[in-house]
């Protein structure tokens, strides 16, 4: 690893019980190829199961994580943005991220988080269809924009069917990819392109 890569902070992924395992295993995966170190973050240090049943132990408590500690903050659906209030302060520390001008990147139920606290009323953003945000009050339905998904400004939101679109717009909001590398790293997962395998191979990637 090179000592750019050293200096990197980390990338923190929220979990908690119910969250889909699905949603941000590419994101993760090529953020740490890429040199970030992951680090999960949780409502405290008790482990947590993933909707696969996946046990997960978080490494840092959500009130001890600081935004000028992070390089992103990955927000991925759970069941449990939907049933109860208890992911709500995720969704405030999303916003303490904003407020600083570190990235956020919030998928399927993690939008809605995002909607309820406030943050999509300004931004352009994606979800999984545009009523299921419609439904949590927001006043962002006008920004809504109807597509795998979406970068504005420090932000990415996607649906749940989207894991590939939503490690590219990351990617390209880091800078891990850029152009053609980018693209074809897209290409290669999303449509299964053999031809875009060469192109990240020639990249070294």
């Amino acid at each position: 690893m090179s000592s750019s890569n050293r200096n990197r902070k980390p990338v923190h992924l929220a979990v908690y019980d119910t969250l889909a395992d699905w949603e941000t295993g590419h994101t993760t995966a090529y953020l740490a190829r890429g040199g970030y170190e992951i680090r999960t973050v949780g409502a405290s240090l008790a482990p947590v199961r993933s909707v696969g049943g996946l046990r997960i132990q978080p490494d840092v408590t959500l009130d001890d994580l600081r935004p000028e500690d992070s390089s992103l903050l990955i927000l991925p659906g759970a069941d449990l943005w939907d049933t109860s209030d208890d992911l709500a302060p995720f969704a405030r520390k999303a916003r303490e991220f904003l407020d600083a001008d570190v990235p956020v990147a919030a998928i399927c139920g993690g939008t809605a988080g995002l909607a309820r606290e406030g943050l999509l009323d300004d931004r352009a953003h994606t979800s999984a269809v545009s009523f299921y945000l419609a439904a949590t009050g927001y006043k962002g339905g006008e920004r809504y924009v109807d597509t795998d998904a979406v970068t504005d400004g420090k932000l990415v939101t996607a649906g749940p069917t989207e894991p590939v679109a939503f490690a590219r717009e990351v990617f390209g909001l880091l800078g891990v990819y850029e152009g053609e590398v980018l693209d074809a790293w897209y290409r290669l997962f999303h449509d299964s392109d053999a031809e875009a395998y060469a192109v990240l191979e020639a990249a070294g990637q």
